[in-house]
């Protein structure tokens, strides 16, 4: 079987109430542990998850935990740098893990890749 490259596109923010970016990241992994190729692209408030020192709230999974793993799987990771200049985040709080990224790779992401998914 030839590997697949799987992109998954997060754009909803990390614990806001829903296990959108949980869900996102378990198919990643999933993807990865299948011998396919996975990449991850953060995207609007999806850029949170990115962000170094986020804490989950009490009785969450640790999504920066999980991206860390996934991202020494081997999965490519960026994040959409025009949104954390937007959310006045800065690159510095970012995670060392997720580099950066802009619409034109996440172009060339979608047009490489074999599955697109969006979160």
């Amino acid at each position: 079987m030839n590997p697949k490259t799987i992109l998954v596109i997060v754009s909803s923010g990390p614990y806001k109430g829903s296990d959108v970016v949980w869900n996102a990241l378990r198919l990643a992994e999933s993807a990865l542990e299948n011998g396919n190729d996975a990449r991850i692209f953060l995207i609007n408030e999806g850029v949170d998850t990115g962000r170094g020192g986020l804490k989950p709230p009490d009785n969450f999974f640790d999504l920066a935990q999980m991206l860390t793993g996934i991202a020494n799987m081997g999965a490519d990771i960026k994040y959409c740098k025009t949104c954390i200049d937007r959310c006045g985040i800065g690159t510095g709080e970012m995670m060392e893990e997720i580099k950066v990224g802009s619409m034109k790779d996440l172009h060339d992401w979608i047009v490489t890749s074999d599955r697109v998914v969006t979160f």
